[in-house]
């Protein structure tokens, strides 16, 4: 398996992050270039506007949130195998803003790459 994780961008980076995606579609309030250090801001992997304000961090639309996330997901396949690529053999942490880290897009695609990752060289 990938060795896939995620982390709120306001957090202190670590070495461990390996390669840093920012997975938001809007970049982080208050947050500087140098102070996020990501390799990568991939707008494209993040929720559509709709879904994102459709769900606006409801808990109790996360288990549907979810499910049209993937949907999304699924139409683009030039994203999750960009992403998958990047988490093979190293780590790949996903960035996201979200105050709620139990509930959020990062968390969902997390859970995504890894069902479509089994198989990937880690380290």
């Amino acid at each position: 398996m990938p060795d896939i994780r995620i982390k709120r961008v306001y957090q202190p980076v670590d070495p461990d992050d390996g390669f840093r995606v920012l997975v938001d579609r809007v970049w982080p309030r208050g947050m500087t270039r140098e102070q996020a250090q990501i390799d990568l801001w991939l707008q494209e992997a993040a929720p559509s506007t709709a879904l994102r304000k459709w769900f606006g961090h409801e808990r109790s639309r996360w288990q549907e949130f979810r499910h049209r996330y993937h949907a999304e997901l699924d139409t683009r396949p030039a994203v999750v195998a960009k992403l998958l690529e990047e988490a093979a053999g190293r780590t790949l942490t996903l960035l996201f803003a979200a105050r709620d880290t139990e509930c959020n897009q990062a968390v969902a695609l997390r859970e995504y790459l890894l069902a479509r990752g089994e198989g990937l060289a880690t380290r």
